[in-house]
């Protein structure tokens, strides 16, 4: 029997998430967190599939915007919430909600799609690329030192609870938005995911600790972060596991990071997700004692192809047809003429002969400018079709501030 697609409704909330939760473990949330993603799904933007009375899919999107190169904010929906139960796989359950998701993505108005996999080679043929990465580290603080930069020590760090600061480390959150492709403009009620602080997440670390950072009375800085106590013959072997670091400036950066590495009986600093640009790589005294390991991070998708490529602007003046192939939203197929530069940019269908071929996952990777076109055109994966198109073209889509995504969903 075919599965019945519907948009979700409220009294079947409860169901549709304990599948999405059977789906990824079943490992039950706490309460509260379960509370909070109630209060924060949208039921009008979710689906679900259903084998008669039994929830066999899930697939939600969130109205987000996404800040892009020449610091607009556009809107994109934050595909999440995505699932089949394991009693249902091969039936094309995903599929079908992919195809309805973008369908009802297009008709909503908004160019692009973004999600962040659990396998990163799922969603590559719903035209879905990689678009930012991320560095997670492990610094080893017996053994590496900071060198920080003039002004650092007029930083004053101060504790706050992490529920009195919230309002303060959102303001400064909201600052650095426009300033990097990739960020997500907060909305309200998502803010509070980040004080959720379940002791069985914990894994043996502390409750979650905050730290201000402020210069004349100003805030410039927060760092979010537990302890992880640990012990051997030789003395103390702590852990901080920072959650949240942002920082207007470069003072404010490393004042933070200074102290998250000098905290009494701990000999080491993990943290996740965190940019591939980030300064306190330049400050350490030995990286290789910092254990980086690159993951990728948001994946992009062009719901469409001209009005996404016209809403952010070029690190140089480009005028390039892309050949575009969209088996899966053939409405974007075919050939489109981009021209832009830093000021802004047009795109729109033409019939002039193509200088660049490509299909939309390509699109979507170098879409932000975290990763070059020239990069994937040696994997195989762009191709030049007039001499000069791709340099041209690779030049203009990058960005002098890699993307980055700091705000799960």
């Amino acid at each position: 029997m075919a599965t019945d697609l519907r948009v979700l409704r409220q009294d079947d909330w409860d169901e549709w998430y304990d599948n999405l939760i059977r789906a990824f473990g079943g490992i039950p949330e706490s309460a509260e967190e379960r509370a909070l993603w109630r209060e924060l799904t949208d039921t009008d933007r979710s689906l679900g599939a259903w084998d008669d009375d039994t929830c066999v899919g899930t697939a939600g999107a969130f109205a987000f915007r996404l800040t892009v190169p020449g610091g607009a904010a556009v809107p994109a929906a934050g595909v999440t919430m995505v699932s089949v139960a394991a009693t249902h796989r091969r039936r094309g359950v995903l599929r079908s909600m992919m195809r309805r998701q973008l369908d009802d993505v297009r008709s909503w108005g908004e160019p692009l799609a973004i999600l962040t996999a659990s396998e990163p080679e799922i969603y590559g043929r719903f035209g879905y690329g990689v678009g930012t990465y991320h560095v997670n580290t492990e610094i080893d603080t017996t053994r590496v030192r900071l060198s920080v930069p003039p002004g650092t020590d007029d930083v004053r760090l101060r504790y706050v609870a992490p529920a009195e600061g919230l309002g303060t480390c959102e303001a400064v959150y909201a600052r650095l938005v426009p300033g990097r492709p990739g960020m997500v403009a907060r909305i309200p009620g998502w803010e509070r995911l980040g004080l959720l602080d379940p002791e069985s997440e914990r894994e043996g670390a502390s409750p979650l600790q905050c730290v201000l950072a402020e210069r004349g009375g100003e805030a410039v800085g927060f760092a979010r972060f537990r302890i992880k106590a640990g012990w051997d013959a030789a003395g103390p072997k702590g852990t901080v596991v920072v959650q949240d670091l942002h920082a207007l400036d470069p003072a404010a950066h490393a004042a933070l990071w200074r102290f998250l590495c000098d905290i009494d009986l701990t000999s080491k600093v993990t943290a996740r997700g965190r940019p591939v640009d980030e300064a306190w790589q330049h400050m350490v005294s030995d990286i290789r004692r910092c254990s980086l390991l690159v993951r990728d991070s948001l994946h992009i998708r062009l719901v469409d192809v001209g009005a996404a490529l016209q809403a952010r602007t070029y690190q140089a003046p480009v005028d390039v047809v892309l050949d575009v192939e969209d088996t899966f939203c053939p409405w974007n197929n075919g050939r489109w003429r981009l021209t832009g530069d830093p000021k802004g940019a047009s795109c729109a269908r033409t019939e002039d002969s193509a200088d660049l071929s490509l299909t939309v996952r390509e699109l979507g990777s170098a879409y932000l400018g975290g990763v070059s076109l020239d990069s994937l055109a040696a994997a195989g994966r762009v191709h030049e079709l007039r001499q000069g198109a791709l340099t041209e073209a690779s030049v203009a889509f990058a960005s002098t501030v890699p993307p980055w995504l700091p705000h799960g969903f």
